[in-house]
């Protein structure tokens, strides 16, 4: 059984086998009519549980479409109908879901609690994104890239602003993917350096730069994502402002790259904060691209937990 859990846990061949099933998928897709069926249907007679805890748009709208377009049909939960951990326990909705579907995607705050899923469904489980991690946004961005420039091994990938969860897939994706990181942001939200010890070890450089400038030279990408939470009181939004002002990604930033650097964000962003409307709209940006990925990624990831 293939839990999709994070991209250092899951096998490198694997992770590259996903990206390529992604991109054949997508490119098979091409010239389709939209709401005209797929002639290939690995999905059929399939349902897929999809969890949120954590409100969603993108993770909801894409799981759900690519379970619809694979011939299979999907069961959407909140954490209103669940309250997981509360009356019921986690280990108990795990045993009892996978009773009911074939495979389980949850999207939730604490690691704790998709671990526990996985620990106790007889079914495969996908992290759609804890407080730690986010993998199947990384393998979006992963598609993305090679979609533009060709394949993302020995190139440098420059992470901008906070440490957060969709950095450490990134820090985890450099060690499975052969490719190099800066992380540019202040200590205060460093990334977790045992992701950062564990890239290194598989043989590629992961450095933290203060200087944002310094950091983005040679850059092939540079990632940002927003500053803030929705769930952040406004005394610590305007900490945060404060602390990742010089993190911004701006015009002046994206020319100390290499001249076909792309830029990605993963989405909502707070336009004129962490990324300016000029290179959010700019010829270097593939931010929906990198959204529209997501679908096709995931759809890959989906069928490589259920093996078909």
């Amino acid at each position: 059984m293939n839990h999709f859990l994070d991209i250092h846990t899951t096998d490198a061949a694997d992770l590259r086998g996903m990206i390529d099933n992604a991109a054949a998928m997508k490119s098979a897709r091409k010239g389709l009519l939209k709401g005209m069926p797929d002639a290939d249907k690995p999905l059929d007679g399939h349902m897929v549980a999809l969890i949120f805890e954590k409100p969603s748009t993108r993770t909801r709208v894409s799981f759900d479409v690519g379970v619809r377009q694979m011939g299979g049909q999907s069961m959407v939960l909140s954490g209103n109908d669940m309250q997981l951990g509360h009356g019921e326990s986690i280990a108990d909705t795990a045993r009892v879901l996978s009773r009911y579907v074939d495979l389980i995607m949850i999207r939730t705050f604490e690691e704790a609690t998709l671990l526990e899923m996985a620990e106790y469904a007889t079914v495969p489980v996908i992290n759609g994104l804890t407080n730690r991690t986010h993998p199947c946004q990384i393998m979006a961005d992963i598609l993305t890239f090679e979609e533009h420039n060709g394949p993302i091994k020995g190139k440098k990938v420059v992470w901008a602003g906070d440490g957060n969860n969709v950095a450490a897939s990134f820090i985890h994706a450099a060690g499975q993917f052969g490719f190099d990181l800066t992380f540019t942001g202040p200590e205060a939200l460093d990334p977790e350096m045992g992701f950062v010890e564990e890239a290194r070890a598989k043989g590629v450089k992961i450095e933290i730069e203060r200087d944002a400038d310094k950091a983005v030279v040679g850059a092939d990408l540079v990632v940002a994502d927003t500053w803030v939470s929705m769930h952040d009181a406004q005394s610590a939004r305007q900490r945060r402002h404060n602390l990742l002002h010089p993190y911004q990604v701006n015009d002046a930033l994206m020319s100390k790259g290499n001249d076909d650097a792309l830029f990605m964000h993963c989405l909502p962003a707070h336009r004129e904060e962490e990324v300016t409307n000029s290179v959010m709209d700019g010829p270097q940006s593939v931010i929906f691209d990198e959204a529209e990925n997501r679908l096709h990624a995931q759809k890959a990831v989906m069928r490589w937990c259920l093996g078909v």
